[in-house]
């Protein structure tokens, strides 16, 4: 469940979530990378246009991952605890990331 500190909530993750979503936010910063790359090689447009579309789909691939961690368990362990204003801040988080 989510704690307060001084700047955000936090939650504790397991070493298995923890390691995957680590791997991969490293695969996606290498993608970045990759096309500062393509960039400064003045590669041709539609050929960065395409990876720029891969590093989306890793990026919403990575959002999606931690939404169901989300709602597995932080979201889950509010409802069972009753905290139904954990509800109204999903659908605010929704609104913020579907736009």
């Amino acid at each position: 469940m989510a704690e307060e500190c001084g700047c955000c909530r936090k939650r504790a993750r397991t070493e298995e979530e923890y390691k995957a979503l680590m791997n991969r936010l490293k695969r996606i910063e290498g993608q970045v990378r990759g096309l500062e790359k393509m960039v400064e090689n003045e590669c041709w447009c539609p050929d960065i246009l395409t990876q720029v579309s891969a590093v989306n789909c890793a990026l919403n691939s990575f959002s999606k991952e931690l939404l169901s961690q989300h709602l597995k368990t932080c979201v889950a362990d509010g409802i069972r605890e009753g905290n139904t204003e954990i509800l109204d801040e999903l659908v605010e988080t929704l609104r913020k990331v579907m736009k």
